[in-house]
């Protein structure tokens, strides 16, 4: 993880660092299953640090579409429709679980596509550093508490 605390900046590395986990969940000679327990966490915790900390201060800056934050909001929800679907696959490798990746993958690859060239672009713009990194803490603090919970587990995404 990097020293940054701009909000901006995590956001990325946690995408890229989703990107690389979708690439060992893909590879018959990657443990999977973990690389799927990881990125189950991973995307559930930073969407809801996301929704609590990141995108209702963004709303306050008006260069920063609030649609497009909106819209944000509902593609976390496609996205963990996605991860449900995989988690409840039974054989780690089958066919069925290779379409459910693929599902998961789209989802989120659109999301996390979208919302650097919108949210984070403006926010880039428009919000300064200060607060970028004041953001930067407090999407780091929810996200590592949302962590802790097992926000991952199959139980938890159910209910999400």
């Amino acid at each position: 993880m990097s020293a940054t605390q701009d909000v901006v900046e995590l956001i990325l590395e946690d995408h890229r660092r989703m990107e690389d986990l979708f690439r060992a969940m893909r590879s018959v000679e990657a443990d999977r299953a973990s690389a799927l327990k990881e990125f189950s966490g991973l995307l559930i915790a930073h969407a809801v640090a996301e929704e609590r900390e990141v995108y209702p201060a963004l709303k306050r800056y008006k260069n920063i579409d609030d649609e497009e934050v909106e819209h944000g909001e509902s593609e976390h929800e496609e996205g963990n429709e996605a991860l449900l679907a995989l988690l409840e696959v039974d054989e780690v490798g089958s066919d069925e679980w290779d379409e459910k990746l693929e599902k998961l993958v789209e989802a989120v690859t659109h999301h996390a596509d979208e919302e650097e060239r919108t949210i984070l672009n403006g926010a880039r713009e428009n919000v300064a550093m200060e607060r970028r990194e004041e953001l930067g803490a407090a999407f780091l603090k929810e996200r590592e508490r949302q962590l802790e919970a097992d926000c991952g587990s199959l139980e938890h995404v159910r209910g999400t």
